[in-house]
């Protein structure tokens, strides 16, 4: 998955704190000064069109005339009033208008705000400040956030985006320094019954009292569906007895997908609380054997949830699950409803489930399967200098262990402009030991025009990465979704695109041989087929076996999103595997799984079945761009915690990457773990917290074998034993096996 804008660094020296806006004249007030045209003319304006299009705010606007490229616009030169390092907030009041004027109507189109900056070394750089659909109906206020990170010689805010030959009219720009909100408290869970199932009748005792069919189809109760919980709800809730009494609703006479039964659920909502979804599922016969689409959708307001999905291949029971979060008040309803099957396709739904999620039950559950996956025992054994025990060692032995590291693999996204922010570094290389790049690596981005071949962000940032001793994923060779793929590559004829793949693989592998441990080789097959559909189906095998070729060191990986969550049926755990195996079996050397963790109201249960599902492969499997979202911070910080004790207490996840921390340089809105000036929140607090949870320390003193024992997190060590005598230091790695590690020491 992309990382969210091409975001660059910058600045410089000036005031610029406060509430002054550092635009000068920006409302046009003293004419055009100060304002230049970026590649076009600019003019000043009090109406046009005879007093249709008149200004929003003050006396004047500007029209960007005479555009010839999409760039082409009025800015402003604010090198010397942005301080460094500063979050700042920008409002732009915009419109469109034909050129030359005449009445024409203008098709609505984007329009963007652009920091462009020359940084102290030479470097072009530009930072998407803000972007909006506009048209010439109406002005618009185009909006947005940007941190300037580096030094630079030059900076100009400038406005830009409609094709060429639309004028772009500017009312006013105001450039702040954003004042920070207080965070919003933790959500109030006192009163939540955990586990209560907010369903009405769900066991249909009471025939269909509750329900009611959305649309013109038809409800029944029937007998023989089955008597267990689905085993996603089952771990949850943790019921060892046959809850479900074998009925089910059976729905006919449905003319649409979207018909099916329903509940409205809104005034047993909590907000923030995360629900978990779960039901038995089936599909008519009149569905052919075409797979028939099958969700459980939430309906708030207008807004649609996805509460989970699965592919119904026969006519046998599936389960489905899922989750969901409402975070603001629903101004009318929250209705719950199961669709999806093609029209004139029965669907029969029993034991629907949604109940709130007890997470911190989870925890203790997740502990003991850390303590088992994540621990090995140790035993210091204390000798003379004879190699016999060390006299009085029960009482005059003293030993101090201290975990230096976790060799957990635990890693973060990092983009060349970040390099330019020394707190972000600081916090980068103080708390993660591996990295990936967000953009630097993909194709479009060292080599957006045919032949122009560019690797120097990526040198940088392995260069970084290098001196901090941090292992590096390298993302991606190739990425298979159409719109990933760049405008020059899509012209090719197909002699030319394989020569241009190939070409790729030599160039990437060969430069980097040996720097990068794994390659996301060929990015999301699941949801993509550009190379496939143009070079065939044997091509995806092909890019495996080249790369394994080039770089036998390297582990290749499959990586892709929504496997994790249940959500998407192009990317079950079964389709994935069939994927896999189906590489496999063309010779692929596949060496590890990628599942992207771009998650919505994480479930334990749900996520831990995927992962149980994917580990019958025998492949690693990494979570590779992992984020959450939620705009209160104690939410994100539980969701990150979900997502974190479950990799870490799984045995076949082998490693973590954050799809970033630092916010504005996130792919999401409402997830970062550090704001953009470089306080921690919330999430981020429970990120430290998790890792010093996975430090262990321990002290006492020996038995009177010399022996002292403790179980500990794989990692380096440190231990001081202290005798009588004397003190010794020494330094040990506790790698993962189930034979305690004996550390013998003479004193």
């Amino acid at each position: 998955m992309a990382i969210g804008g091409d975001a660059v660094g910058l600045v410089v020296v000036g005031d610029g704190v406060g509430d002054d806006n550092i635009i000068l004249n920006p409302e046009f007030d003293d004419g055009l000064d100060n304002w230049t045209g970026n590649g076009c003319k600019i003019e000043l304006h009090d109406s046009l069109d005879d007093g249709k299009v008149l200004p929003a705010n003050g006396k004047y606007f500007v029209a960007a005339t005479g555009r010839t490229d999409t760039w082409n616009g009025v800015q402003q030169d604010v090198t010397a009033r942005m301080q460094r390092k500063l979050l700042y907030e920008a409002t732009a009041t915009v419109r469109l208008h034909a050129a030359g004027g005449g009445g024409a109507a203008v098709a609505p189109c984007e329009v963007r705000a652009t920091l462009g900056v020359q940084t102290a070394d030479g470097r072009q750089q530009y930072l998407g400040v803000g972007k909006s659909q506009v048209s010439d109906k109406e002005w618009v206020q185009l909006q947005g956030k940007i941190l300037l990170n580096s030094t630079v010689a030059k900076a100009s805010i400038y406005i830009e985006g409609p094709p060429a030959g639309v004028d772009v009219l500017l009312d006013s720009l105001v450039v702040k320094h954003a004042q920070k909100a207080p965070p919003a408290p933790a959500p109030d869970f006192e009163n939540l019954e955990y586990g209560a199932n907010i369903i009405q009748n769900c066991n249909l005792d009471d025939g269909l009292n509750g329900w009611f069919p959305l649309g013109p189809c038809t409800l029944s109760v029937h007998d023989g569906a089955p008597r267990v919980l689905p085993p996603m709800a089952q771990e949850s809730l943790a019921l060892d007895d046959e809850p479900l009494n074998g009925k089910h609703i059976h729905v006919t006479n449905r003319t649409q997908t979207w018909m099916g039964p329903a509940q409205i659920i809104t005034d047993k909502l909590t907000l923030y609380a995360t629900y978990q979804v779960s039901a038995w599922v089936r599909v008519g016969a009149q569905a052919n054997g075409v797979p028939q689409n099958v969700n459980v959708a939430v309906a708030v307001d207008s807004q649609w949830l996805n509460g989970g999905q699965v592919l119904a291949r026969d006519e046998r029971w599936y389960e489905v699950g899922g989750a969901f979060r409402v975070e603001a008040k629903p101004a009318t309803r929250v209705m719950v409803y199961v669709q999806g099957p093609d029209a004139g396709v029965d669907l029969m739904v029993a034991g629907l489930q949604v109940f709130p999620v007890d997470r911190k039950a989870r925890v203790k559950h997740l502990k003991r399967l850390t303590d088992k996956v994540r621990k090995r025992d140790v035993v210091v054994k204390v000798t003379g200098a004879d190699g016999g025990a060390v006299k009085d060692a029960a009482d005059g032995v003293e030993v101090r262990v201290r975990q230096v590291s976790n060799s957990f693999p635990l890693g973060a996204c990092i983009m060349r402009t970040n390099m330019d922010n020394e707190d972000y570094v600081d916090f980068f290389t103080k708390n993660f030991n591996w990295a990936v790049f967000g953009n630097e690596l993909k194709w479009y981005w060292t080599e957006p025009q045919r032949g122009q071949v560019n690797y120097n962000d990526a040198d940088d940032l392995l260069r970084l990465c290098s001196d901090h001793g941090m292992c590096v994923r390298g993302h991606c060779i190739f990425w298979e979704v159409d719109n990933a793929v760049q405008q020059w590559v899509k012209t090719l004829s197909t002699d030319d695109l394989s020569a241009a793949v190939k070409s790729r693989l030599d160039g990437l592998l060969t430069r980097y041989k040996g720097k990068f441990k794994h390659y996301d080789v060929n990015n999301e097959m699941l949801h993509g087929s550009f190379y496939q559909d143009k070079l065939g189906k044997d091509i995806r095998a092909t890019m495996f076996k080249t790369a394994g070729e080039l770089d036998p060191d390297a582990l290749l990986f499959v990586n892709d999103y929504n496997v994790e969550s249940m959500c998407d049926i192009r990317a079950t755990p079964e389709a994935y595997i069939q994927q896999i195996i189906g590489l496999q079996e063309q010779g692929a050397p596949v060496g590890g799984v990628g599942l992207q963790g771009h998650v919505s109201n994480p479930v334990g249960p749900v996520i831990r079945s995927v992962l149980d599902r994917l580990a019958v492969l025998g492949l690693p499997i990494w979570f590779t761009e992992v984020d959450v979202s939620s705009a209160n911070e104690h939410v994100r910080a539980d969701d990150l915690e979900v997502m974190l004790r479950e990799a870490y207490a799984h045995p076949a996840v082998e490693g973590v990457m954050l799809w970033g921390f630092w916010e504005l340089f996130m792919s999401r809105d409402d997830a970062h773990l550090v704001d953009a000036e470089g306080q921690v929140n919330e999430a981020g607090r429970r990120l430290l917290q998790l890792k010093r949870e996975w430090l262990t320390h321990s002290h006492g003193h020996a038995d009177e074998n010399g022996e002292y024992k403790f179980r500990g997190h794989h990692g380096e060590y440190h231990v001081d034993v202290t005798t009588p005598t004397g003190k010794i230091s020494q330094t040990f790695t506790v790698d993962k096996d189930d034979v305690p590690l004996v550390l013998n020491i003479k004193v």
